[in-house]
């Protein structure tokens, strides 16, 4: 497809032509495509049915010897390796090297396949600088039309999506003044001005700069604690929220003790929309803020090309005007809106804001006090569903556009289709604030009982602080036992050594972990060990930018594991019962030789076989006593030394009285349990 569109895009009519073959060409998009819109559907009819065929391919573990007996599948096996320039048989069938010579067959297919698909996904991602425009320069992003059918209506609907993408776009990040901390230290609050402050801010939370200069190398989030260190300050309030206080302390307005009068909102096409992206624009709007009794905010944001993820735009609706800020431009000066966000007599309303609070927090230093959650109010009304397009359908009558909700915002200038959908998120929200108070008020009996409940979970959200992820030694256990696998020793390790290659690798080139390697190729990896670095890609489809370049450091990785002591099979259980580790970590098994009288079952063929091997790790040695534990049901968690088994137990399981006893447990105090 791609071949087929540069080409048509190079070809010019031929000078022998006749005007009328000229006036058609030109008005075809390219070669057999009258238009954009005809292109784009053949290209998904191509994907959509190659999808299904490799679908239907046979997957790993099935039954090979099966599909072999059918002569079509041999004859399929070998048209695809002659396809792509391997030999499909062996000309000497000598039994003694028959086996070695078909296995290097399959590698060196394996090999030549794999080599051609990296070619073509470097092509396709923009490696290949001798590729030619898959469109011609200037090309607007096609409109793709999706045909749905009304089973009410009965009536054919078609929907309209915009490929909009941000593929080669510079990263925002170089051009932020303040580098971005991805270090593995607790998050630091960003504020150093506390606006309508009751209690004044904690000199903890003053930013220090580095004093001395051994210190310029050290993480931001440190430099606090160096400080507090060397000159022995209090330490207590260095992480809290900087507005618990004032949070603690707030009292609910007046105005949301009756039941308000709606104010319809203005015709999105009669409003303006100012976009905000210089430090003059941005201190006009928090003075106009400044005089209006409530506002509407909603953020933009992007995680995939980076680690902790940024804000990209800020939309803020008043009555009369919407407002977009360009957060990625303003990123240092955005803590001046901290004069009205925290202003106790201006109601901020959100909708969702679990995620909002902890973004302006980590990007901006920007807190807020007296928040009103609109989604928190369709909770309390039992709406059904409280999503912000279904309140907009319920109490406004506009289907919501959601065709951008997944779009690129790094992308500038942005586009005006994506404009307009960033306006909208706001434009309706005061309106709708007006409208669900107004219900709360009446489902509570004309008291606003239900209209305090929302006002105060919704404080109790602007509490919420941002937690920065920390990197531990055993952060991967959480993600392992999400996955429905169960891996042998090697494996876990494998798994645990790329978890910290790819937590590393996004911090350091602040990417996300999913760009840096996905949660599936990584299980991929982890569960088939491949030996050779060529397998690791073969397990990546399609393989990620930051996985080719570093593929010998993986493929160490994988082989350090593979040097792991392999022990048996640590499944993973799915009932709740005393051996259920599936919510527990390594760390919460106690140290059970501190107990000197405690008593459990055991019942094990030799006494040494309750013992890990002294080579292992403490880590190695806790895994191999909880797979022990599954091999029998009655073996606990004994101490792990100076422990005696009681002979006659052992041998006379009939009894089901087993003694044991430690030798520090005098005669008198040994019994049987």
């Amino acid at each position: 497809m791609a071949a087929s569109s540069s080409s048509a895009a190079t070809v010019k009519p031929s000078d022998h032509s006749s005007p009328a073959e000229e006036t058609e060409e030109e008005t075809e998009f390219c070669r057999g495509f009258k238009d954009a819109d005809a292109f784009v559907k053949h290209g998904l009819g191509a994907v959509v049915a190659a999808t299904k065929a490799s679908a239907a391919l046979p997957a790993a573990g099935d039954e090979f010897d099966l599909y072999r007996s059918f002569p079509a599948f041999q004859h399929l096996t070998r048209l695809i390796m002659q396809h792509h320039g391997c030999r499909s048989h062996m000309r000497d069938r000598n039994r003694l090297t028959g086996l070695e010579d078909r296995f290097d067959l399959v590698v060196d297919s394996n090999d030549a396949v794999l080599e051609k698909v990296g070619i073509l996904l470097d092509e396709a991602s923009g490696v290949s600088r001798t590729q030619q425009p898959v469109m011609p320069a200037g090309y607007q992003p096609p409109k793709i039309v999706v045909s749905s059918w009304n089973r009410r209506g009965g009536e054919c609907r078609e929907e309209t999506f915009h490929l909009l993408h941000a593929k080669n776009i510079q990263r925002p990040q170089l051009k932020f003044k303040d580098k971005v901390d991805n270090s593995n230290t607790p998050f630091v609050s960003k504020i150093f001005i506390k606006p309508n402050a009751v209690k004044p801010l904690p000199s903890c939370e003053c930013v220090k700069k580095p004093e001395r200069p051994e210190d310029l190398d050290v993480p931001a989030a440190l430099v606090d604690f160096i400080h507090q260190q060397r000159t022995k300050e209090h330490v207590d309030d260095m992480f809290s929220h900087p507005y618990q206080y004032e949070l603690d302390h707030v009292v609910m307005p007046e105005s949301l003790k009756c039941k308000p009068e709606v104010q319809m909102y203005k015709p999105l096409a009669e409003s303006t929309c100012q976009f905000i992206n210089t430090l003059d624009d941005l201190v006009a709007l928090n003075e106009k803020l400044a005089k209006v009794s409530e506002f509407a905010v909603d953020l933009e944001h992007h995680s995939y090309r980076s680690f902790l993820g940024i804000t990209c735009l800020m939309q803020i609706s008043t009555r009369e005007e919407d407002f977009l800020i360009d957060t990625l431009e303003l990123r240092s000066e955005m803590y001046i809106l901290n004069e009205t966000f925290t202003d106790p007599a201006i109601m901020k309303v959100f909708h969702g804001a679990d995620s909002d609070i902890e973004w302006l927090q980590k990007d901006f230093g920007l807190y807020v006090v007296n928040m009103f959650d609109t989604h928190h109010a369709a909770r309390c009304l039992n709406l059904g569903r409280n999503s912000l397009d279904h309140l907009l359908k319920v109490y406004c009558s506009v289907n919501s556009d959601k065709r951008y909700q997944l779009a690129d915002w790094r992308i500038r200038p942005l586009p005006d289709e994506m404009l307009k959908y960033a306006q909208a998120d706001t434009h309706y929200l005061l309106y709708v604030y007006d409208r669900v108070r107004a219900d709360l008020y009446d489902t509570g009996n004309s008291q606003p009982t239900l209209i305090q409940q929302v006002w105060a979970k919704s404080r109790d959200l602007s509490l919420k602080k941002y937690v920065k992820p920390i990197f531990t030694e055993d952060s991967y256990m959480e993600l392992y036992r999400k996955q429905k696998k169960s891996f042998n020793t090697q494996q876990l390790a494998a798994f645990r050594l790329l978890y910290a290659w790819r937590d590393k690798l996004g911090r350091e080139n602040d990417e996300s972990t999913g760009y840096v390697l996905p949660n599936h190729m990584m299980m991929k990896i982890a569960e088939e060990l491949p030996k050779e670095p060529q397998g690791i890609i073969a397990c990546c489809n399609p393989t990620p930018a930051l996985v080719r370049q570093q593929i010998n450091e993986l493929h160490q990785l994988l082989k350090q594991a593979r040097e792991t002591p392999l022990l048996k099979v640590c499944p993973q259980p799915t009932s709740f019962g005393p051996h259920d580790i599936s919510r527990s970590s390594e760390s919460d098994f106690l140290d059970l030789s501190s107990f000197g009288c405690y008593v459990s079952f055991v019942f094990e063929e030799e006494e040494e076989a309750a013992a890990a091997p002294a080579h292992l790790t403490v880590a190695q040695q806790k895994a191999h006593s909880i797979m022990g534990s599954f091999e029998n049901p009655f073996r606990m968690y004994l101490p792990s030394k100076d422990i005696h088994i009681s002979k006659n137990a052992k041998y006379d399981p009939s009894s089901k009285i087993y003694e044991v006893y430690s030798p520090h447990i005098p005669p008198s105090c040994r019994g049987t349990s």
